[in-house]
C-alpha cells in the first residue's frame, strides 16, 4: 500500500456528489413548490454522474489508497457503490408521488427530502471506501444524522416523531459502542489504519484481553446498524413509524454500506481475532433467525412484518461472514464473503420493489401498510398482485427467484465449514419464515377486497417497478453475472 496524500482520484465520486448536492440545495431554495420536479431530476442526475465516475473505477479493477490510507478505491467498494446509487435512485422514483401527496416537498420543507437523501448517500460512500477508524466513523455519522432528520421530516406526524426519537437515542447509543470499541483498539495498537492494525495484532505482542474487549463493542455497534438481535429493538418501531419513502431509504442502501464496514473492520482490520468474532457472529445470526422469523408471524402491519423479516435476512448475511474465517483456504473465504455480499445486494433489490409497491397502493390520506389493505389485490390489479407474489417468494427463498440462489450460496459456504447443524437450522428457520410471506400471498389472491379505490400510478414508477420485479426473476434464473462480479470483486479486494 502506497499512501498518496495528494491523489484525489479515489474520491472523485464523493467530491462530485458533495458539490452536486450543495448546488441542488441552493437551486431548490429559489424553486416554487410547483417546480419541485426540477430538484427531483437534478438529484437523479447527481446519482447518475457519481455512478459514471465509479463505474470507470470499477471497470479498471484496481485498488488505490489516498490520504495516508484513510480512503481506498477497490473493486468491492466500487461494486457496492454502484448498487447504492441504484438503490437510492429507485427509491426517489418510488417516493416522488408519495412525498408530494403528504406535503413533504412543499411549504417550509421544500426539497430537504432530496438533499438529506443525497447526503445520506454520501455518508454511505465514505463508509464503503473507508480504510481507517476515522473515515469509517465520519461516514457513519454523516449517514446516520441525515437519516435521523429524514425519519422526523413529517413533524406534524406523531408516529414519525416518536420513531425519530427512538432511532436517534438508540443510534447514538450504538455509535457510542462502536466509538468506544474503536478507541480501545486504537489504544492497544496505536494506529487508526486497518491494515497496520491487522499486522500489529498478528505479531502477537498486544494484550489479547484488551483487543477482545474492544472487539465486543465494535461487533455490538455493527450489529445495531445491521439490525441483528439483540440490537434490533429500533428496527420494527422505526420502520413502522417512518414515512414509507424514508423506511425504504433506511432499509435499502444503508445495508450495503454497513456490510462494507463489517468487511473493512472485521476482515481487513481484525482478521487475527477471527476466532473471537466468528463466535459472536454465530450467536447473533442464530438469534436473528429465530426471533426475526417467529416475531414476524404475529405482525399484521406489513411494514413491521418486513422489519422483522429484515432482522432474519441479516442473520443469513452474518452466517456468510462467519463462514469466511473457518480454515485457511483463501478461495473458500472469498466465496463465503462474496456469498454474504451477494445476499446483501439481492435483499436490497427485493426490498426496493416491496416497499415501492406499498407506496404505490398508498394515496393521499391513506397508508396501505396493514395486511388488510392487501386483501383481494389480485382482483383489483392482477399485475401488482403478481409482482408482490414474486417479491415475497424471493424473500422466502422460493426458486427460481434470486432470493433462493442467495440463500443457497450462503448455505453452501456454511456447509463447507463443517457446521451441518447450522445449515439445517438455517433451512428450518427459512421454512418458518415462508409462513408469513405466504400469508400475504393468500390474502392478495383469495380474500375479498376491503378497498375498492382505483390504483393510479405514474408511468415512470410503473416502468421502474416492472424492471425491478424482472430483475428479481432474471437474476434468480441467471445468477452467474452478479455472483461472479461479487466473487471477482471480493477476491481482488482481499488480495490487495
Amino acid at each position: 500500500m502506497n499512501p498518496t496524500d495528494t491523489n484525489l482520484a479515489p474520491i472523485y465520486a464523493e467530491i462530485f456528489l458533495l458539490i452536486a448536492t450543495s448546488a441542488i440545495l441552493l437551486i431548490d431554495v429559489y424553486l416554487p413548490a410547483a417546480k419541485r420536479n426540477i430538484t427531483y431530476m437534478l438529484s437523479l442526475l447527481a446519482l447518475a454522474g457519481a455512478a459514471f465516475i465509479t463505474y470507470g473505477d470499477f471497470a479498471a479493477g484496481t485498488t488505490t489508497y489516498a490520504f495516508n490510507n484513510m480512503v481506498v478505491s477497490d473493486p468491492m467498494g466500487n461494486l457496492l457503490k454502484l448498487f447504492t446509487y441504484l438503490s437510492v435512485g429507485v427509491t426517489l422514483v418510488y417516493a416522488r408521488q408519495y412525498t408530494t401527496d403528504r406535503g413533504m416537498l412543499s411549504g417550509n420543507l421544500g426539497g430537504e427530502f432530496y438533499g438529506l437523501a443525497l447526503f445520506a448517500t454520501l455518508g454511505q460512500m465514505v463508509m464503503i471506501s473507508a480504510s481507517s477508524f476515522l473515515s469509517i466513523y465520519l461516514g457513519l455519522e454523516l449517514m446516520s444524522l441525515s437519516l435521523y432528520a429524514l425519519v422526523a421530516l413529517r413533524r406534524d406526524n406523531t408516529n414519525a416523531t416518536e420513531a425519530s426519537m427512538k432511532y436517534f437515542v438508540l443510534g447514538a447509543l450504538a455509535s457510542g459502542f462502536l466509538l468506544y470499541g474503536m478507541s480501545m483498539l486504537y489504544g492497544a495498537t496505536g494506529t487508526l489504519d486497518l491494515g497496520t492494525m491487522s499486522a500489529k495484532i498478528a505479531a502477537g505482542t498486544i494484550n489479547n484481553t484488551i483487543l477482545v474487549f474492544g472487539l465486543v463493542f465494535v461487533v455490538a455497534g455493527l450489529a445495531f446498524k445491521l439490525g441483528a438481535v439483540p440490537f434490533h429493538m429500533w428496527v420494527p418501531d422505526v420502520y413502522q413509524g417512518s414515512p414509507t419513502a424514508v423506511t425504504l431509504l433506511l432499509g435499502g442502501a444503508p445495508k450495503l454500506a454497513t456490510f462494507a464496514i463489517v468487511v473493512r473492520l472485521l476482515v481487513e482490520g481484525l482478521i487475527p481475532l477471527a476466532f473471537d468474532w466468528q463466535q459472536m457472529l454465530l450467536i447473533l445470526a442464530v438469534m436473528s433467525l429465530v426471533i426475526g422469523n417467529l416475531t414476524a408471524i404475529a405482525q399484521t402491519n406489513l411494514k413491521r412484518m418486513l422489519a422483522y423479516s429484515t432482522i432474519a435476512q441479516m442473520g443469513f448475511v452474518l452466517l456468510g461472514m462467519m463462514a469466511g474465517v473457518v480454515g485457511t483456504d483463501q478461495s473458500n473465504a472469498s466465496a463465503a464473503y462474496s456469498s454474504a455480499m451477494y445476499y446483501s445486494i439481492t435483499y436490497v433489490l427485493t426490498t426496493l420493489a416491496t416497499f415501492g409497491l406499498i407506496m404505490v397502493l398508498a394515496r393521499a390520506g391513506h397508508e396501505a401498510e396493514e395486511l388488510a389493505d392487501f386483501k383481494g389485490l389480485g382482483k383489483r390489479s392482477g399485475w401488482y398482485a403478481l409482482l408482490m407474489t414474486v417479491l415475497l417468494f424471493s424473500l422466502a427463498g422460493v426458486p427460481p427467484m434470486m432470493g433462493f440462489m442467495a440463500k443457497l450460496t450462503v448455505l453452501q459456504s456454511v456447509l463447507k465449514t463443517g457446521h451441518l447443524w447450522l445449515t439445517v437450522f438455517a433451512v428450518m428457520a427459512s421454512l418458518v419464515g415462508a409462513f408469513y410471506y405466504l400469508r400475504v400471498v393468500k390474502v392478495m389472491w383469495f380474500d375479498e377486497p376491503s378497498d375498492t379505490a382505483p390504483i393510479r400510478v405514474a408511468g415512470d414508477k410503473n416502468i421502474v417497478l416492472g424492471l425491478n420485479g424482472l430483475m428479481v426473476v432474471v437474476l434468480g434464473v441467471v445468477p452467474g453475472p452478479l455472483l461472479n462480479a461479487c466473487m471477482h470483486a471480493m477476491s481482488k479486494t482481499l488480495a490487495s
